[in-house]
C-alpha cells in the first residue's frame, strides 16, 4: 500500500482509506465490521474515517468500530472523525461553534474507547459561528491533545483558503486536510478545489469514490437490487437522479473502458 503526505505536512495516510459512511453501525453486523476492518488493515488500509452522526442510531458506528479498534495497535492507525451536523435537541448539538465542537469530541471519544484521534473535521462549513471561533476551538483541542491534526470537510476552495489564511495570521493549528466528493461522475474538486489545496498545502481525502456504488456494475442489470444502497436508503428523487438513463450510460461506457484495460469497473474509478 502506498502511502502518500498531507499536502506539505509530516502526516503520511494510505492511498485508500476506509470509511464508515452508511456501512458500520447500519448495515453491517459487527461480525461483518470487525472482518473488514482486520481484513483492511491487513493489507495496509490504516485510516479510518468516521463521523460523529455516522450509524443507526446516531455515533453508533464509532461505538461498533471503537469495539474493533481496541484489538489493533493503536499507533498504527490513523483514526479521524467530524463534527458540524445535528447530534442533539437544542441550540449546543449543531454547526461549528466552540461550545459543540469541545463537546462533541469528548462524546467521541467515548464513543471510540480512545483518548485521542488523529484527524478531527469540520463537517461542513458553518455561516452562523465567526470562522475565527471555530478555528481557535480546533487549535485548542489539538493543545489538549484530543486530536493530533485539523481538517475539513465540504469546505469550497474559498472557503479553505480563507479558514487556511487567518488560522496562520492567528498562530493556530494549521488544516493538514481537506476532505471532499470525488469520483468519476463528480469532479467539482478539479476546477473549484484543487489549486486551493496546492497553495495552502494541505491534503485531500476523496469519499464517494465510487459514487455510493454507482461505478460498479450494481445497477447496470436494468433494476435496482433489494438489498443495495439505492433501494434501502435513497429518497425517490434522489434516485431518479444517480441512476438516471444518462448516468447509466456513461457508466456503461466507462465500463467498456475498464474492459479493454483489463480491470474492473470499481479499479478504474478509484
Amino acid at each position: 500500500m502506498p502511502y502518500r503526505h498531507c499536502g506539505r505536512w509530516g502526516l503520511r495516510l494510505p492511498a485508500i482509506s476506509l470509511g464508515a459512511w452508511e456501512t458500520f453501525g447500519g448495515y453491517c453486523d459487527e461480525t461483518v465490521t470487525r472482518e473488514c476492518l482486520f481484513r483492511a488493515f491487513d493489507l495496509g488500509i490504516t485510516h479510518f474515517d468516521l463521523a460523529n452522526n455516522y450509524g443507526t442510531p446516531l455515533g453508533n458506528a464509532e461505538i461498533v468500530v471503537g469495539r474493533v479498534v481496541k484489538e489493533m495497535p493503536r499507533d498504527e492507525l490513523i483514526i479521524s472523525t467530524k463534527a458540524g451536523f445535528r447530534m442533539w435537541p437544542g441550540p449546543y448539538g449543531d454547526r461549528l461553534s466552540k461550545k459543540y465542537l469541545i463537546a462533541s469530541l469528548d462524546q467521541s471519544l467515548r464513543r471510540l474507547g480512545l483518548d485521542y484521534v488523529d484527524i478531527y473535521y469540520a463537517h461542513r462549513p458553518d455561516p452562523e459561528t465567526p470562522l475565527a471561533e471555530t478555528m481557535a476551538a480546533f487549535d485548542l483541542i489539538v493543545r489538549q491533545g484530543k486530536a493530533l491534526y485539523v481538517g475539513v470537510s465540504n469546505f469550497s476552495g474559498a472557503q479553505l483558503e480563507e479558514a487556511a489564511s487567518m488560522v496562520a495570521a492567528m498562530g493556530l493549528s494549521p488544516i493538514t486536510v481537506h476532505q471532499s466528493a470525488y469520483n468519476l461522475l463528480g469532479r467539482r474538486c478539479e476546477w473549484d478545489l484543487f489549486d486551493h489545496t496546492q497553495r495552502v498545502g494541505c491534503g485531500v481525502v476523496a469519499f464517494l469514490p465510487l459514487a455510493q456504488g454507482v461505478l460498479t456494475d450494481k445497477y447496470l442489470g436494468g433494476g435496482i437490487p433489494a438489498d443495495s444502497r439505492a433501494a434501502l436508503r435513497w429518497g425517490e428523487r434522489h434516485r431518479k437522479s444517480a441512476l438516471s438513463a444518462e448516468t447509466l450510460d456513461r457508466v456503461r461506457r466507462l465500463r467498456e473502458i475498464a474492459q479493454a484495460r483489463g480491470q474492473s469497473l470499481p479499479q478504474i474509478a478509484i
